[in-house]
């Protein structure tokens, strides 16, 4: 049995029959909704009108993420642009810069889209880049310990980390349906 393709046949089910599919047609307005104030992508100098102790923007070109250090407990509800924010740069971005040589990319100096179709186009462009990291590695390859490339995860082996990957892809990925399925109603 090859490992590396049960672990990216997990994603790609998910991404191809639930996820991807719960994308399309997303436009700007639903993007950057809040249905209540809390965090989001905002243009540059638009604050939140939550101001969480520690309350940061970051980022860099026409566009900021919103979040706090520390994180405040319970943490904020997230527009949907917060939450592609957070997978192009904290999921796949920093994890395809770090594993597999592609750009890199960290919360403070990415310059976040300012369009659903921006955004998607992103999104889109680092999945097709993890798939194809992951592929590139054996079944010997995903058994190597991760190092410290991962804080957490150091001596876990990769395996665990594509696990971990996909669970947050899944989990974010929900958290956006349900932003979709709500928009029609509260917008």
């Amino acid at each position: 049995m090859h490992w590396g393709g049960k672990l990216l046949g997990q994603l790609e089910w998910h991404w191809e029959v639930q996820l991807r599919p719960r994308l399309d047609g997303l436009g700007d307005d639903e993007y950057f909704w809040e249905p209540v104030p809390g965090w989001s992508v905002r243009p540059e100098g638009a604050s939140s009108e939550r101001q969480d102790p520690g309350y940061l923007q970051v980022g860099s070109g026409t566009h900021r993420i919103d979040f706090a250090v520390p994180e405040p407990a319970p943490a904020p509800v997230t527009s949907i642009a917060w939450r592609m924010g957070h997978l192009l740069v904290g999921v796949l971005g920093a994890r395809v810069a770090g594993h597999f040589g592609g750009d890199p990319h960290d919360y403070f100096s990415y310059d976040y889209p300012g369009s659903a179709e921006e955004a998607l186009r992103r999104l889109d462009a680092l999945h097709r880049l993890w798939v194809e990291g992951v592929a590139s590695w054996s079944d010997e390859d995903l058994q190597v310990p991760v190092g410290d490339l991962e804080p957490g995860f150091e001596e876990e082996p990769r395996a665990t980390l594509v696990l971990h990957i996909h669970r947050e892809l899944i989990h974010h990925g929900a958290e956006i349906a349900l932003l979709r399925d709500l928009y029609p109603g509260l917008s």
